[in-house]
C-alpha cells in the first residue's frame, strides 16, 4: 500500500524521490478508439482493491500503437474528443456513475484516480502518487470514503457547500462485524464502532472521485453547449437509472482530454464545485502546474484562447489533476504564436514575451487549485 506520510510539509520534488523516481509509471489503457468515435465499454471494477471484477467488458481492449488514442480510465464508456453537432470546441465524455451514502441520502460520483499502483491496477483508475500528499492535511481537511466488506454501499463524510468539501477522499475500510443498525452516514458508523460492533480501519490511500449529484444540488448542466465554462460541464442530468453522465472533454497540450469538476476560489465563475480547501495541496507539493492563455490565438481554451498546457501528462509519476492554475498573457498580442509544451512556456516567460500570474490576473499573486483529471490521452487537433 501507499506509504504514509507523517510530515506536515513535504516538497514535491522529495515526494516524488521517495515514492516514483526509480519505479515504472503506470499506465492504463482500458479501451481504445479512433478520434471522434465511441470507445468500447470496459468491465465494472469494485473500490474494494484486490478484488476480481465480475461484469465482463462488451468488447476486449485492443493494444494502442504509440501516440494513438489512450483510455486512461475504465469507467469511460464513450467518447467524442472533438465537437459532434454542437457549437463548442470541446468534446464529450460518458462515465460510469456509482452509489454512495450521505447522512441517508444517496449521491453519485464518478471516479477518476487512486494514490496507490494495485488499487489504480485493480479498478481502472489514473495512479496519482501526489495524492498520497494530502496526508499532511490537517484533520478534517480531507474528505473520507468508508468502503465496506460486505456489499454495504459506500458512506461519504461531506457533499459541496460542506466546510472543507472536496472530492480528494481518504479512504477508511469498516467490516460490519454485528452492527443491526443501519450504517447509511457518518454519525451511524461513529456510533457502531464506539460500541464495538464495527471495526473501521484506514485503507492508507487517497481516491479522486467527483461528486456529480448529491442531496439538494449537482454539478450544472449547459444546454447551450457553446463556451468551455458557460453554464456547466454536464451535457444532461445524470442517468442514475442507467448510471451514467455525460460531460465535457476539453483538450489540453500535450496530447491531453480532461474534464472540469470542482476548484478553490473561482468555483462560482466556473460553474462547478466548490472546494476551496484543495488550494492547500499546493503547499504540500500535491499540484501539478497548468498554464491558461488570457489572450493570443483564438481557441477552445477555458478563456478562450489556445487549449491550455500540463506540464505533466497523465499517469507520468510528477501527474496531478490538482492544477495549480496560472495565466499566460502574451506582452505583443500581435506576436503571439502556439505552444506546445512547458518547456516551451518556461522559455517564452524567461525571454519575457509573456506575463505569468498566478491564478488569473484578478487573483495573482494569489493562485488556486482546480480538480481536473484527465481521462483520456489523444493526439491534439487544435489547428491554429
Amino acid at each position: 500500500m501507499s506509504q504514509e506520510l507523517s510530515q506536515k510539509q513535504l516538497s514535491r520534488r522529495q515526494f516524488l524521490y521517495g515514492s516514483a523516481v526509480g519505479g515504472s509509471v503506470l499506465l492504463l489503457a482500458a479501451c481504445v478508439a479512433p478520434p471522434g468515435q465511441t470507445a468500447n465499454a470496459p468491465a465494472e471494477a469494485t473500490d474494494e482493491p484486490h478484488e476480481e471484477a465480475t461484469a465482463e467488458a462488451t468488447h476486449e481492449a485492443e493494444p494502442v500503437a504509440e501516440g494513438d488514442v489512450q483510455v486512461m480510465v475504465k469507467d469511460v464508456l464513450e467518447y467524442k474528443l472533438d465537437p459532434d453537432g454542437w457549437a463548442g470546441g470541446f468534446g464529450s465524455v460518458m462515465f460510469r456513475l456509482h452509489q454512495a451514502m450521505y447522512n441517508g441520502e444517496m449521491v453519485y460520483h464518478i471516479r477518476t484516480d487512486a494514490s496507490d499502483p494495485a488499487v489504480a491496477e485493480e479498478i481502472g483508475l489514473v495512479y496519482v502518487p501526489l495524492l498520497n500528499t494530502a496526508a499532511g492535511l490537517a484533520e478534517g481537511e480531507t474528505n473520507t470514503y468508508y468502503i465496506f466488506s460486505n456489499d454495504h454501499p459506500a458512506v461519504i463524510a461531506k457533499v459541496p457547500g460542506d466546510e472543507n468539501y472536496s472530492s480528494l477522499f481518504r479512504v477508511m475500510k469498516v467490516d460490519p462485524g454485528t452492527a443491526t443498525a443501519e450504517l447509511n452516514s457518518v454519525a451511524d458508523i461513529e456510533a457502531a464502532a464506539t460500541a464495538g460492533e464495527i471495526t473501521v480501519e484506514p485503507a492508507n490511500y487517497f481516491v479522486n472521485y467527483p461528486l456529480i449529484q448529491w442531496p439538494g444540488g449537482g454539478l450544472s448542466i449547459d444546454t447551450e453547449l457553446k463556451g468551455t465554462l458557460d453554464n456547466g460541464q454536464l451535457f444532461a442530468e445524470p442517468d442514475t437509472a442507467g448510471m451514467t453522465v455525460t460531460m465535457k472533454l476539453h483538450q489540453c497540450y500535450p496530447g491531453s482530454r480532461y474534464i472540469v469538476t470542482d476548484a478553490g476560489m473561482m468555483a462560482p465563475m466556473m460553474n462547478i464545485a466548490d472546494a476551496a480547501v484543495t488550494n492547500k495541496l499546493k503547499d504540500l507539493g500535491g499540484t501539478d502546474e497548468i498554464w491558461v492563455f488570457g489572450n493570443g490565438i483564438p481557441g477552445p481554451g477555458a478563456m478562450g484562447f489556445q487549449p491550455a498546457i500540463f506540464d505533466n501528462k497523465a499517469g507520468q509519476p510528477a501527474w496531478s489533476p490538482f492544477w495549480d492554475h496560472r495565466t499566460l498573457v502574451w506582452k505583443d498580442e500581435s506576436a503571439a504564436r502556439l505552444l506546445h509544451d512547458s518547456t516551451e512556456v518556461r522559455a517564452a516567460i524567461e525571454a519575457g514575451e509573456v506575463d505569468e500570474f498566478m491564478g488569473v490576473p484578478e487573483s495573482h499573486p494569489t493562485g488556486f487549485v482546480v480538480n481536473c483529471p484527465a481521462p483520456i490521452l489523444a493526439p491534439n487537433t487544435f489547428a491554429a
